[in-house]
């Protein structure tokens, strides 16, 4: 992956009157890359999408892309290539006419559009298709349709704005394969916005963590996973979502003791703050019913949930611990067991600022 800049973002603000959506952005995107924007609902991050491609108009800031200024420039004179959650397709055109749609506006020889139009099918497996109406394809082939007609073009950036929410769970998995394998054939620029932190930790090699308008945190997948910022990216970034228990450091700094019934100390193998209250991050998976470790907590079992390979405990009630556990289990709802971790999993949170320790 190159580290040339191919998209740069500074200081990005959006108002919508009273309302401030974006809050000094600065996002710099190597050519090649392929970036995931994640966050809950109404975070920015298809706001941001949305500016970057011009369909919205950005209050404050400066936005390159190629190293030439957007700002003020119209969608069509951006070169980039959106594909949206709808699929956007021309009923009343065949497979190749919503391809070469946009070559035709820009009134290139029907031979070399049709020629281009056989190299995107044959890239995104569309060949047998090319006679058939949006209306003779599943939800699968419609949505490489769209990302073919955005191929097409040959852009600076893909953007893709949520481009999976319609299909089912089975073929989400698929299309995300396909979109990743596509973006390293073409050696694109993938700018990728999602609500689901499993298509961004799978797919994207590099990842921003959007909350109310601003950056919480960005990295690799495994960066956010490993070392979260604040409890809300510790909270989003992982399934199930980590534990957060409040707890209480030692009088020498080096253990930490969760304020619940029966829990036991946990070494940090570290020095913190000595006597300082914390909130605790327990990962699910890292939790170990029994185990080799000191048990950190005893607890009742509300819920067992198995799925065959994984059964998903839920201990307590307040707060609940879910802990995920490989295999198969003999733990019976009502059960008292007690779950140990590893030092180094354990993650420590400010209460007040939310802030990694």
């Amino acid at each position: 992956m190159s580290a040339e800049p191919q998209i740069e973002l500074v200081g990005i603000n959006k108002h919508y009157g009273s309302f401030h959506a974006l809050k000094n952005v600065d996002l710099t995107i190597p050519k090649g890359a392929f970036v995931a924007l994640v966050g809950p609902s109404g975070c920015g991050k298809s706001t941001l999408l949305r500016s970057l491609a011009g369909l919205e108009t950005i209050s404050g800031g400066t936005m390159k892309i190629a190293g030439e200024q957007m700002n003020g420039v119209p969608p069509r004179k951006r070169d980039v290539a959106m594909v949206f959650q709808s699929y956007a397709l021309y009923p009343h055109m065949t497979v190749e006419q919503n391809l070469t749609y946009s070559l035709r506006l820009k009134r290139v020889p029907k031979a070399e559009a049709a020629r281009a139009a056989r190299e995107v099918a044959e890239t995104t497996g569309l060949t047998p298709l090319l006679a058939r109406y949006p209306r003779e394809l599943s939800g699968g082939q419609r949505q490489r349709v769209a990302m073919g007609r955005a191929i097409i073009r040959n852009p600076k950036a893909f953007l893709f704005d949520e481009p999976l929410s319609n299909l089912d769970a089975a073929l989400r998995v698929h299309m995300r394969k396909e979109i990743r394998a596509l973006h390293d054939r073409l050696g694109a620029t993938s700018v990728y916005v999602t609500h689901d932190q499993i298509e961004a930790m799978t797919m994207a090699d590099h990842v921003v963590v959007m909350r109310d308008g601003v950056i919480e945190q960005q990295g690799s997948p495994l960066e956010l996973y490993d070392t979260p910022a604040s409890k809300f990216v510790a909270g989003f970034i992982g399934s199930p979502a980590m534990n957060f228990v409040p707890g209480k450091v030692s009088a020498d700094g080096q253990s930490v003791q969760p304020d619940l019934p029966g829990a036991g100390s946990v070494a940090l193998g570290r020095s913190v703050g000595a006597g300082r209250s914390v909130l605790i991050g327990l990962r699910p998976e890292h939790l170990q019913v029994g185990g080799n470790g000191p048990a950190v907590l005893r607890l009742p079992v509300s819920a067992v949930e198995s799925t065959g390979s994984m059964t998903y405990l839920t201990l307590g009630d307040d707060p609940e611990i879910m802990v995920v556990d490989t295999g198969r289990t003999s733990v019976k709802a009502g059960d008292t067991i007690s779950v140990s971790i590893e030092p180094g999993n354990v993650h420590l949170f400010d209460p007040a600022t939310e802030k990694a320790i």
